[in-house]
């Protein structure tokens, strides 16, 4: 255990006529030692070039999952694809029946160069096809 941490209990805080939440820690400083020289620690250069985010709405079957859309996104960009997350999932008025809406966001960034509008766009493309393919998906 490298500490502990916790609120002092009401008794005690009463005997110093204290009425304000006090809180406390305590670390184990030779266990907390120990632990970071067993660790390894690493580093990765930040990027010279910029990430670039686009946003997808996909029309999915109501069986899919994130999940899912996410392994497909990785599957089919390995090198640039840095991020998949999602930020909307929408079920409801406006929609076949069965189906849901996944509004998902990717993040792209090259290591070597500014990434152009032509490489975005065949990714992206090829994304869209590969979800269609696999999952069925539509874009919104």
């Amino acid at each position: 255990c490298v500490g502990t941490f916790g609120i002092v209990a009401k008794k005690h805080l009463k005997a110093f006529d204290i009425d304000n939440d006090v809180y406390y820690a305590e670390l184990n400083w030779k266990e907390l030692m120990r632990a970071i020289r067993s660790a390894k620690t690493g580093y990765k250069e930040l990027s010279k070039f910029p990430a670039v985010k686009r946003d997808l709405a996909l029309l999915v079957d109501k069986h899919i999952q994130f999940a899912e859309i996410e392994q497909v996104a990785y599957d089919t960009e390995k090198k640039l694809l840095r991020e998949v997350s999602l930020f909307d999932v929408y079920e409801g008025k406006n929609l076949e029946d069965g189906k849901k809406s996944y509004a998902i966001s990717l993040l792209l960034q090259d290591e070597t160069q500014t990434l152009t509008e032509a490489v975005i766009d065949k990714i992206t493309t090829k994304l869209i096809k590969n979800l269609e393919d696999k999952l069925g998906a539509k874009q919104r």
